[in-house]
């Protein structure tokens, strides 16, 4: 499976799209290049939330293992997302290029960060990689594979998923979140919320008892959206996800004019909710306009 990523991240084919190799590399060959920012948390969450899903193809009794390809220094906490991951068992190896910050390459990877980390000055000495990390790659595979283990990486279900998102009280700067929580409690929710039209990422990390959070300091006249992740000590349900605009700021109404004069008058107006100060510009008329 492959996705890139920007400020969106984006699913170019899943685990089960292709079943031969050649497929693949064809594939391959007619990607695109998706430029843009560098929000590698959010991208990762999508890994999680999208593509180690079973109708994405990800058998729950397989292996997972992520490989991150990166140009540059993240524009949102990778570590955080990464950490997830590796909590419910998902190895994570990571590739820099160019730009990439060799410390935050080492906090998103996997242990043991000598088989697990890479960097390279350009694009085309990725080449040099393939033969060592297709080895490490396979024989970590064999390693965990034989490794008995209780943890299941990723699970669904009613017992495991939050139902019901709610999204209320919505002003012009903040929004409520509720949910019904599921029948057995996480150990921790992921709130995750951004502007749909590209913007940092920001997230709020619950205690599971928890099963609302009101959301401040927002952008108003914007869409957002929210995903309430629940994670498990062994295992991740399903997220809920909304989408809602804060409220434009509230503009003055009723302007009046009073008291003219030969050189002033008086405005007056109904107040805007929460404002704290007015600029008032005066201009005369254009020629030939209603004075």
């Amino acid at each position: 499976g492959l996705s890139q990523y920007s400020s969106d991240p984006r699913t170019e084919w899943d685990l089960s799209t292709f079943s031969t190799r050649e497929q693949v590399l064809e594939a391959v060959r007619n990607l695109r290049y998706k430029g843009g920012n560098t929000f590698t948390g959010l991208a990762l969450t999508h890994v999680l939330e999208q593509n180690l899903k079973p109708d994405a193809g990800a058998r729950l009794e397989a292996e997972k293992l992520v490989i991150l390809l990166t140009d540059g220094k993240s524009q949102d906490d990778a570590s955080l997302a990464a950490q997830t991951l590796k909590n419910l068992g998902i190895e994570i190896f990571a590739i820099g290029v160019k730009n990439a910050d060799e410390a935050e390459l080492r906090q998103v990877a996997s242990e043991p960060l000598e088989l697990t980390v890479y960097n390279v000055l350009d694009f085309p000495l990725l080449s040099s990689l393939v033969g060592k990390l297709t080895r490490v790659l396979c024989t970590r595979v064999k390693e965990r594979s034989h490794r008995e283990t209780t943890d299941t990486p990723v699970n669904t279900g009613p017992q495991l998923s939050p139902t019901d998102l709610k999204i209320s009280a919505v002003t012009s700067k903040s929004m409520h979140l509720a949910w019904s929580p599921p029948l057995r409690p996480p150990k921790k929710y992921r709130v995750v919320y951004y502007p749909s039209k590209g913007g940092t990422p920001k997230e709020v990390v619950l205690e599971g008892a928890e099963s609302s959070l009101q959301l401040s300091n927002l952008t108003s006249h914007t869409e957002y959206l929210v995903s309430v992740i629940p994670v498990y000590d062994s295992a991740l349900g399903d997220g809920l996800r909304g989408v809602t605009s804060t409220l434009p700021l509230s503009s003055p109404r009723s302007l009046r004019v009073s008291e003219l004069s030969h050189n002033s008058l008086r405005l007056s107006w109904k107040a805007a909710q929460g404002a704290t100060h007015y600029l008032v510009l005066c201009s005369a008329a254009p020629d030939g306009a209603e004075d």
